[in-house]
């Protein structure tokens, strides 16, 4: 049950780099090119389209966003490593793309620190003035933030009910995520490496057969053709947001600046209210495609022991044990 924040987030599309070149800057028509994995007509992509079209009718055109979506500038990590050399304004990336700017963001979703939504707002606001200055502190402006789904586990060809049943599957691990080793490592299973754009082929192989992700982002990617379980228990609040370069956003007439920002922040609470439903809706929808997996007392406390050990790992390097410990305050 380690988390991979796929995404949704969000989690989007699964096509590599297709070799489009975005705008280094906003140039002098002021348009914006912004990355993400969502496809077009994914809810993401809905949200991100209506922002788009918000920001050119109230600019006159003066200002306009550019979308790159179906991974079109590769994976998050690619898409921010663009970002800082000026060849990407900006992009839609869930926690893992946001701790490639800073790795803090990242530890908002370690295994078992929220398993509802309410924690989960309960958590980012209470940090969210810190990350944001961390952002600016990279070169960043973090607009608005945005949301994922739950992360349940899905499994292809048996229930996973404990932590030791991990030990003989083949569990999806994000290349790009830091936490998820370490929660491999502390269960006592080996991850097979996985892109998000490389998961689906790798499912259709039978490569890997089981991942912990959002029910949102299993449906709209196609992942969950290839499952026949799903848990109800959940690991994570799976998160994200919109970021922009700052060079980018300070280089906008005062105008068009205050009307991304503005907007930005509606987007990004859009985002968070429309993916909760959307998200709810396709977890009801798998359950009624696969087999329900209800954990039993016994096999939710060794979930939370597990869990509760990986986030001390994690507080011994991969973040301070100071921000666990603060973001596990939050979380009570």
């Amino acid at each position: 049950m380690s988390v991979r924040t796929t995404l949704a987030t969000v989690l989007g599309a699964v096509f590599l780099l297709a070799g489009i070149t975005a705008t280094s800057h906003a140039n002098a028509a002021d348009e914006i090119g912004i990355g993400t994995l969502a496809p077009k007509r994914s809810p993401w992509g809905k949200v991100f389209t209506v922002w788009g079209k918000a920001v050119a009718k109230r600019s006159g055109d003066k200002l306009k966003l550019r979308w790159y979506f179906n991974g079109a500038q590769g994976d998050e990590g690619a898409m921010v490593k663009k970002m800082m050399a000026g060849q990407l304004d900006g992009a839609a990336v869930t926690s893992v793309g946001l701790s490639k700017i800073h790795k803090d963001f990242l530890a908002l979703q370690m295994p078992g620190l929220c398993v509802d939504w309410a924690c989960v707002d309960r958590v980012r606001d209470g940090v969210l003035d810190e990350l944001k200055a961390k952002s600016e502190s990279k070169g960043f402006v973090l607009l608005g933030k945005g949301d994922v789904g739950l992360a349940r586990t899905f499994s292809s060809n048996k229930a996973i009910t404990s932590p030791k049943d991990l030990k003989s599957a083949k569990v999806y691990q994000w290349s790009e995520d830091p936490v998820a080793p370490i929660t491999a490592s502390v269960i006592g299973y080996t991850g097979v490496m996985s892109s998000v754009p490389s998961l689906l082929p790798a499912l259709s192989s039978g490569r890997i057969d089981v991942a912990t992700v959002p029910a949102l982002a299993a449906t709209q990617l196609q992942w969950s053709n290839h499952f026949k379980f799903v848990n109800d228990a959940v690991a994570a609040g799976v998160i994200g947001g919109l970021v922009i370069r700052q060079a980018t956003v300070e280089g906008l007439p005062a105008d068009s600046k205050a009307l991304l920002i503005k907007t930005g922040k509606k987007a990004g609470d859009m985002l968070t209210k429309r993916i909760r439903k959307e998200d709810e809706k396709a977890f009801a929808l798998v359950k009624k495609r696969m087999k329900l997996v209800t954990l039993q007392p016994t096999d939710e406390a060794r979930w939370r022991s597990v869990f509760k050990k990986v986030r001390r790992r994690l507080g011994q390097g991969t973040f301070s044990a100071q921000w666990v410990s603060q973001l596990e305050g939050l979380a009570r």
